[in-house]
């Protein structure tokens, strides 16, 4: 039972996982209120949530981007479901589309969004590097990709949250690895902002 619990935190399934994205839409909601403050988002701006889980953020940003669009990008079909279930209207409307795929193959054409959001999932991406780099591609020149994570890595010592960290099997990262991996991948101004905690929010522009 614990360990279907724990793998569905990883890629929600079945009831269990649709209770757990109902539990994430709201106990990641200070998290995800306090990262939007550091993102400018504009009303015609073409938004990509990679990780999309159980939509709030996308709904969120739905408001903030009044003119433009949203669309999600989910590995688990829960999350997918549960994403085009809480945004219908924006859906029906084509303000939002939510698919179903890996970071690792995104299945948007080059130079789509202006934005592309990650709220607390590159933990689990299988390969950063280069995953970052599809990220790199669906965004248009000068487009910013904007990460927010609740478990932030220090330069030194243990992060906070081991048991969890542990037990997900998450890959948490520093202000310098973010720095290095991020200029690598040709983006650049990157900002990192640290809050209470450690919380941590990395914006970074794809290179004109």
């Amino acid at each position: 039972m614990l360990k279907r619990w724990m793998e569905n935190l990883r890629k929600p399934r079945g009831f269990t996982g649709r209770m757990l994205l109902a539990g994430m839409n709201v106990g990641h909601s200070g998290l995800s209120r306090w990262g939007l403050r550091h993102l400018a988002i504009g009303p015609p701006d073409h938004i990509l949530d990679i990780g999309c889980g159980g939509g709030k953020n996308v709904a969120r940003m739905l408001k903030l981007a009044g003119k433009g669009k949203v669309c999600g990008l989910d590995y688990s079909e829960v999350s997918v479901k549960k994403t085009t279930g809480l945004n219908r209207k924006a859906v029906r409307a084509g303000r939002s589309e939510i698919r179903l795929g890996s970071v690792s193959e995104n299945p948007w054409p080059d130079n789509t969004f202006d934005t592309v959001t990650a709220f607390e999932t590159v933990y689990f991406w299988p390969d950063f590097a280069s995953d970052i780099r599809e990220v790199r591609r669906v965004l248009k020149p000068g487009g910013i990709f904007f990460i927010c994570n609740e478990m932030g890595k220090p330069e030194e010592g243990e992060a906070p949250y081991q048991y969890w960290i542990k037990t997900l099997g998450l890959t948490t990262y520093t202000a310098s690895d973010f720095q290095k991996l991020l200029t690598e991948a040709e983006f650049i101004d990157v900002k990192i902002i640290s809050g209470k905690k450690s919380r941590v929010c990395v914006s970074a522009q794809a290179k004109k």
